[in-house]
Parts: structure tokens; C-alpha cells; sequence
């Protein structure tokens, strides 16, 4: 996970973030079980962070509880109302695994592609901006 030199984060319960000159913003997950009302949290979070447009988004995973049905269904439904594709950087596996759990039974609603480097997953999301 790189984070600029000099770089304020805007803190979130389950993600930090920081809005970049190139369009993408990018999201430092933190661990915390998601539930509903964090996630509502989040969104309205991200829509203050980027004037309530989608936008594409660069996030670094990491290790979290598997939050439940409801939570996994909201989840899903905010998706595209504030990014308009999703890069996931993690270690090998992690990224699959929660593309598995989140949209066992539907395709995700926005592009989102599983990168275990974070310069190829910012080149993918310039098609994008």
C-alpha cells in the first residue's frame, strides 16, 4: 500500500481515504465488520469526498469479517451510485474471495477487476475517468 508523501487521509470507520489530481479515489480498508449502517456511513462518506459523482476507485483490501446477507445486499446496491469501477489491490486470493461471497449469484453492477499490483490497477481504471 503506497500513500503519498504529505498525503492528509480522510479517516472513515472502515476505510480511509484520499481523493487524487488524476480522478481515481483511493480507499485504505480498515478492519471493522461491515454491517448496514457503517456501510451507510461510507457512502455518505465517499459522496462528500467527491461531490456526489461516481467515480473510479482504487482500493487497497485487507482482512475483515464477512458481514452478512443484508449487509452484502445494501452493499451491493450503493455500488454504483458512487463509483464507476473498482480496482481491488490485495495479496493473491483475498480479492477473489470477496468477489465470490459478494456477487455469488449476480454479476458485480460496476467493472471491478482483482490486481495484486496498485500501478496496473490505476492504468485500468484510466479508461475510466
Amino acid at each position: 500500500m503506497i500513500i503519498p508523501e504529505n498525503t492528509e487521509l480522510i479517516e472513515g470507520v472502515i476505510a480511509d481515504y484520499r481523493y487524487g489530481s488524476n480522478g481515481i479515489l483511493y480507499s485504505y480498508s480498515k478492519a471493522p465488520l461491515r454491517t448496514v449502517e457503517n456501510i451507510k456511513g461510507n457512502v455518505a462518506l465517499v459522496k462528500q469526498i467527491t461531490g456526489n459523482k461516481p467515480v473510479p476507485l482504487l482500493i487497497y483490501l485487507c482482512d475483515s469479517p464477512i458481514p452478512d446477507k443484508a449487509t452484502r445486499q445494501f452493499s451491493t446496491e450503493q455500488l454504483p451510485l458512487i463509483y464507476k469501477a473498482m480496482a481491488m489491490v490485495s495479496k493473491p486470493g483475498l480479492s477473489k474471495l470477496i468477489m465470490n461471497i459478494l456477487f455469488r449469484l449476480k454479476p458485480p453492477p460496476i467493472p471491478m477487476k482483482s490486481f495484486t499490483n496498485d500501478v496496473e490497477a490505476q492504468q485500468w481504471l484510466t479508461q475510466f475517468l
